[in-house]
């Protein structure tokens, strides 16, 4: 089943309105207000959700989209995207289905000419970028992508043993030899002094985001950082009107297992504070977790990708905060003619300087 945004004005398939709460007829310009449904953002208990018997993301089908517009029929792992015929938002609706439905969304807040102009700059700074590269920013390549998160929360409490470094300076005696002469000089050298530390810390984590997707390379995706996560609003399909929104294909039991290794190692970071002194060591950790708690949360972005000498090569654009990240090529004439350049610059300098100072001919 697939929810449907037709116009007021023609009866044509509206979309959603980056940077407002509003739908827009793209051929009459009539905008629709998104209904509030009076729903809060909350989150499941983990521990409920592994007691249920919910079927595998991977065991679903693909979707079947109906599109209302042409009356096409096609099939998606996506939960949103455009009716390959004639372009219109398609929602599928994932209540009653094995999926887990998304809690909440950061709705597109950056438009598709601000983020062409996000591109361009960045395209600006990227030297001997072929032109392949620059066309990005000018043609309707950018597409609007809804990424899948998992967030969790959890409340922790973490006894942990380890050593305090305490650093105190010695006067060390060496000899040298000057002149043919020996001589004693001293120096001061900093030494450590170790002690044994234990102990107890706690921390209340909130929101700790685990990409929900291997769909996009997660240490490019991590460089569009920070997310706008005081954006977040109840989640309702209008928001994906017009945008493609990428089904999650890493199940919530996977990315705890993520999330538990981000908190760890902020727990670490605690246990080296309770510590003290100049410098720490953290043998061991018992980390006890309270209820945890997830929901499925949508990201957007803008996603480009061309061809240029047959490799592809993605931009990706933060929705909310305009910043870029991407993979770039080279232009092999461009550098090519770089270095011809500074040759021939090079050349001439040495010319120059080879003539200025060269012997006048005697008259």
């Amino acid at each position: 089943m697939a929810s449907t945004f037709p116009c007021a004005g023609c009866g044509a398939q509206v979309e959603y309105a980056p940077g407002t709460t509003t739908l827009r007829c793209p051929y009459c310009g009539v905008m629709q207000d998104l209904p509030d449904t009076g729903r809060a953002v909350t989150e499941h208990s983990y521990a409920a959700w592994t007691a249920e018997p919910v079927k595998d993301k991977a065991l679903t089908a693909a979707h079947v989209f109906e599109c209302q517009n042409c009356k096409a029929r096609t099939e998606s792992d996506d939960v949103s995207r455009r009716c390959p015929f004639c372009g219109s938002p398609l929602v599928r609706d994932v209540a009653g289905e094995a999926l887990i439905a998304p809690e909440a969304i950061v709705a597109f807040n950056v438009d598709k000419t601000a983020a062409q102009q996000s591109v361009a700059q960045w395209i600006r700074s990227r030297r001997f970028a072929p032109g392949a590269l620059r066309k990005v920013a000018t043609t309707e390549a950018l597409a609007g992508t809804y990424l899948p998160f998992w967030t969790f929360d959890a409340p922790t409490e973490t006894d942990y043993d380890g050593q305090r470094g305490e650093h105190y300076w010695e006067t060390q005696t060496y000899t040298v030899v000057v002149d043919g002469r020996s001589q004693t000089r001293t120096r001061q050298v900093q030494r450590t002094r170790w002690y044994p530390a234990s102990g107890t810390v706690s921390r209340e984590f909130d929101d700790v985001l685990v990409i929900g997707t291997d769909q996009v390379e997660r240490k490019r995706l991590a460089k569009l950082e920070p997310w706008a996560l005081t954006q977040v609003t109840p989640y309702q399909p209008g928001y994906l009107a017009g945008h493609q929104t990428l089904r999650y294909d890493v199940e919530p039991d996977t990315a705890l297992t993520e999330a538990r290794a981000i908190m760890e190692r902020v727990v670490a970071d605690d246990c080296r504070e309770d510590i003290g002194g100049d410098v720490q060591q953290v043998h061991r950790m018992d980390v006890r977790y309270g209820e945890i708690m997830f929901k499925l949360l949508l990201m957007p972005v803008w996603i480009a990708a061309y061809l240029y000498s047959g490799q592809t090569y993605q931009v990706m654009v933060n929705a909310n905060t305009g910043e870029v990240v991407g993979e770039r090529p080279y232009s092999v004439w461009k550098i090519t003619v770089a270095v011809l350049l500074g040759l021939i610059v090079l050349a001439a300098v040495v010319v120059g300087i080879y003539f200025g100072t060269r012997d006048p001919a005697p008259r």
